[in-house]
């Protein structure tokens, strides 16, 4: 099918309220278009957010959001956001512990107790620092499934694995099942659906309109970003693999929109306490790379806050330099390359 021919990306300056926007033609704005020529025409694109001092600098798409029908990416395309997710099932969780519902220190077994005996020692703590040991759901899944797991489904993997790679709490090792569990207890804790919980507690005050956890059946993703791959000289869509619909560790759709209200609320107490706020970005552990450590549902590198989300099909960064108010945000619908360093260079561009 020939895919319909597309102007050449502009940024845009944005209102807060992302409203009404002008283009501008500043220097910084052609050296953006620069870095950014490999996502422009007709391949699978990007949205891109700068904001500074709480005003978003930049709000730029480019490319296709879906190849298929020649839909042109935009700033309220909404793509899976990966484990850019962790972040708001951390909060969901602070903000659980806040209303007395549950301790960071409660065992996860006293919330899910078909857990084997040694998960006995984890904690919810240890499920948010990705220091509880717990066998990667992934590594053991079954093969050949014919559906695609659930969250409920991981916890079923993980009641046989009466194992854990280390003693809870020694070590660091970077979870996807601890996040899916995490999902599992909001709903204990709450008596909610984990996306019913999110849209009441998050993304409803938030004015986030448009993002959800995505559960086949349920509500639909609006301007939705499908994801592909390089094949061939071509790309080929590479939307949904068997681990797609667990939601506590990566099920989440947003936009750069919605992420800019995201990212106001994380200055304040509008959604979470200072004392919370301080917990996810304070370095709970060091991490298995170099100069990073992690908090809750956050990376910390130096100054920054960051978390990268990589699924079939999708790549994504969000990068937060608190002390200078500088946010950026790339999302993608491709399997590579990684946006992170991609973020970095582009915050160049629009520091003072």
């Amino acid at each position: 099918m020939r895919l319909p021919r597309l102007f050449l990306p502009t940024v845009v300056l944005c209102t807060l309220a992302l409203a009404s926007c002008a283009t501008t033609p500043s220097g910084a704005d052609t050296r953006l278009d620069r870095l950014m020529a490999p996502y422009t025409g007709e391949v699978p694109g990007a949205s891109v957010l700068v904001l500074r001092n709480g005003q978003p600098v930049v709000s730029a798409a480019y490319g296709l959001a879906d190849l298929e029908h020649g839909t042109a990416a935009t700033p309220t395309t909404n793509y899976r956001l990966a484990s850019v997710s962790k972040q708001f099932t951390a909060a969901a969780v602070l903000l659980l512990a806040e209303d007395g519902r549950l301790g960071l220190d409660d065992p996860v077994r006293a919330w899910l107790p078909g857990l084997p005996a040694s998960a006995q020692p984890v904690t919810l703590r240890h499920l948010l620092t990705h220091t509880s040991g717990l066998v990667d759901y992934e590594d053991v899944m079954p093969g050949g499934l014919e559906r695609q797991l659930r969250d409920a489904d991981v916890l079923s993997i993980l009641e046989g694995q009466d194992r854990t790679y280390f003693e809870p709490g020694s070590a660091y090792r970077y979870s996807n099942s601890a996040y899916a569990l995490l999902a599992l207890v909001v709903e204990k804790a709450s008596g909610r659906a984990y996306p019913d919980f999110l849209r009441e507690r998050i993304f409803a005050p938030l004015g986030m309109d448009a993002t959800l956890a995505y559960v086949a059946g349920g509500p639909a993703v609006t301007e939705r970003a499908y994801g592909h791959t390089a094949s061939d000289g071509g790309w080929r869509r590479t939307d949904q693999s068997p681990t797609s619909a667990v939601l506590g560790d990566g099920g989440i759709y947003s936009s750069i929109d919605d992420l800019a209200r995201w990212d106001a609320a994380l200055y304040d107490d509008r959604l979470l306490s200072d004392a919370s706020r301080r917990l996810a970005f304070a370095p709970a552990v060091a991490s298995d790379e170099p100069d990073v450590a992690y908090g809750m549902g956050w990376r910390i590198t130096g100054d920054s806050l960051w978390h990268s989300g990589e699924t079939i099909g999708f790549r994504n960064v969000l990068v937060r330099w608190p002390d200078e108010h500088l946010t950026v945000v790339v999302l993608t619908n491709r399997n590579a390359p990684e946006p992170y360093r991609l973020a970095l260079r582009i915050a160049d561009l629009y520091r003072d």
